[in-house]
């Protein structure tokens, strides 16, 4: 802005040469890509720019049920693990708890795709995981067993995530592993650790449901802080005296935020009827009392939900058996732990007030 800079204000700050050329380089990267992508005797949508995508990052343990492969990491040690994964590189591993997510996710794409062919503006689903190179073979042959279009691997060999998920621009992260996840919500990347259910359920394949509670997931903590330092009184009057004033923004408001743009594209299309994404709110805040305030923040964010249910501290699970969700997103053990018995895969989202109760118990 003029008068923010000394001197005589003519030195405006030019791109330097070796940007532009760094520039020029990627774009003739990006355009070899599409070249070889669009050559292919199967044709493939090649991965879009990560500036443009809504890129979810997945770990190999969330993405598949390596439950028995971790005790061989745990109990004998790296060399035994990587050994018997290099072993059994040809046996096809099991579904893990995102992967009827990641399913749900591509067949959006696949709808995106046909209606705008050109669009970069979809998912793009990248393993990110701290395994050795060594055992990407296994990876790579269940993924195309599966006919999953994961392009994008990032095998950090025991190191920290973390920074390639910024490299990535990534919108969510999910991972079995908590405190990598502790480590994401951290560094402000929308991240949850995923959790097995307990049942086998039938899900949607036509339509990705997400399901995400309100307090320290949308929304900030602010609120559940009156709640466990106050009590519910005043929790309730907290409510209705700010009913107007929006609530801060959670770690997961992004993605609702990107779901909903996604949402758009397909009303634009006239297909609003035909959606193949679907949002739910489920709060344990009762509707009377403490729910205006938060219909009111999503509207002044200019974001829809298509189904809120305020459940006035009803258990959460046989609402969630009812609308199969791919994820739940909550931000405490108990709602997760509920939602697992009766056959929801909940994902857990380390943040707020809640935490802090819980480690202090």
């Amino acid at each position: 802005a003029p008068g923010t800079m000394s001197g005589s204000g003519s030195e405006e700050p030019q791109p330097s040469q070796a940007t532009e050329d760094q520039e020029e380089e990627a774009e003739q990267d990006w355009a070899a890509a599409k070249a070889y992508y669009d050559n292919m005797v199967t044709p493939r949508a090649r991965p879009p720019k990560p500036q443009n995508a809504i890129t979810v990052a997945v770990s190999s343990r969330a993405l598949f049920n390596l439950v028995a492969e971790q005790r061989i990491y745990e109990e004998h040690g790296l060399e035994r693990y990587v050994e018997y994964q290099q072993n059994n590189e040809n046996v096809i591993l099991k579904p893990g708890p995102a992967f009827y997510f990641v399913k749900a996710l591509e067949h959006v794409n696949a709808r995106l795709l046909e209606l705008y062919p050109d669009d970069e503006e979809r998912f793009d689903i990248v393993l990110m995981t701290n395994n050795h190179a060594q055992v990407g073979v296994r990876l790579i042959n269940s993924i195309n067993h599966y006919g999953l279009t994961i392009e994008r691997f990032c095998m950090t060999g025991g190191e920290s995530p973390i920074g390639y998920l910024t490299a990535y621009l990534t919108n969510l992260y999910l991972s079995a592993d908590s405190e990598k996840v502790q480590e994401a919500i951290e560094a402000g990347i929308a991240s949850a650790t995923m959790f097995t259910a307990n049942k086998d359920v039938d899900y949607s394949d036509t339509q990705l449901r997400v399901a995400f509670d309100g307090d320290a997931v949308i929304f900030s903590d602010e609120s559940e802080q009156i709640f466990k330092e106050q009590g519910l009184d005043r929790f309730f009057e907290h409510e209705q005296l700010n009913e107007n004033k929006p609530l801060a923004q959670g770690p997961l408001k992004g993605f609702l935020e990107d779901l909903g743009k996604l949402q758009k594209k397909f009303y634009a299309k006239n297909e609003r009827l035909n959606c193949p994404i679907r949002t739910y709110l489920v709060t344990a805040r009762s509707a009377a009392s403490s729910g205006a305030r938060v219909l009111k923040t999503l509207r002044s964010w200019g974001l829809e939900i298509d189904e809120a249910l305020f459940l006035a501290g009803a258990p959460k699970g046989p609402i969630l058996v009812k609308i199969r969700p791919h994820i739940f997103f909550d931000d405490q053990m108990f709602h997760i732990e509920g939602a697992q018995k009766l056959g929801t895969i909940a994902a857990h989202v380390p943040y707020g007030i809640a935490q802090k109760v819980s480690k202090s118990t």
